[in-house]
């Protein structure tokens, strides 16, 4: 089979672009969602309100006893990154999550699943992620592991979602590539580390390899239950055979 030329390439590049909002209309949605909500805290308000809604939203501790619906799902209407800052590590956190994970993943997800159920992969990594990392630092502060000021850290953003749907994602690979894939989304979070507070990682690496857990374990299920399906589908006719 000849390999496609790049005239190929551009037009096919130029209409998954066109047909994105058609194909992935909850993806395109949010993200411009995000992107409002980006522009409106980082330019629009105040410097001391934007801060004030950053802390207001953060899943710390302190915030998920005091007002857990509104600091999950406040947290999910911002992406904690810049678009702006070119070289910065910041920007590469954006396009792996923003980009890769919402704007690639995540439009991968609804298109193979439908759009419910790539919402509820998204908010249920975003929130299940969230908690168990709260579990994890409730864990490690009663044994001095983490600082007590982490119960007040700030912690928002669509971070822990977009890991679960990249993990997802690994669904959409050939079987060679998937080990590749997995060892970038298990490894990316790590890459920004410098020194750790204890035996542990920091709560946010902490948060990002569970949610990736989650997306994998997902991605696993999907597959065993795919398989199951063939097999069936396979043994059906012998049965009526007989």
């Amino acid at each position: 089979m000849n390999a496609p030329t790049p005239s190929g390439l551009l037009t096919g590049l130029l209409r998954a672009v066109r047909t994105y909002p058609r194909r992935s209309p909850l993806t395109f949605g949010y993200v411009l969602l995000l992107l409002l909500g980006n522009v409106w805290v980082g330019n629009l308000l105040a410097p001391d309100r934007a801060d004030a809604l950053r802390d207001h939203i953060s899943t710390n501790l302190d915030n998920l006893h005091d007002h857990p619906v509104t600091a999950l799902f406040g947290s999910a209407l911002l992406f904690d990154g810049t678009l702006t800052e070119i070289l910065s590590t910041g920007f590469g956190g954006t396009l792996i999550t923003l980009g890769l994970g919402i704007g690639c993943c995540l439009a991968w997800t609804e298109r193979r699943f439908g759009s419910p159920r790539a919402a509820a992969v998204l908010l249920g990594g975003h929130i299940g992620a969230t908690l168990l990392t709260a579990a994890v630092i409730v864990f490690a502060l009663r044994h001095g592991w983490y600082p007590e000021s982490v119960r007040q850290a700030s912690d928002y953003g669509i971070s822990y979602g977009a890991q679960t749907v990249l993990a997802l994602a690994v669904l959409a690979l050939p079987r060679w590539a998937r080990l590749p894939w997995a060892a970038f989304v298990l490894a990316w979070p790590l890459s920004g580390d410098g020194e750790w507070p204890g035996p542990l990682p920091p709560f946010t690496t902490v948060g990002h390899l569970l949610s990736a857990a989650l997306g994998f374990a997902l991605a696993a299920a999907v597959a065993l239950t795919a398989a199951r399906r063939r097999r069936a589908e396979t043994l059906a006719p012998a049965a009526a055979d007989r």
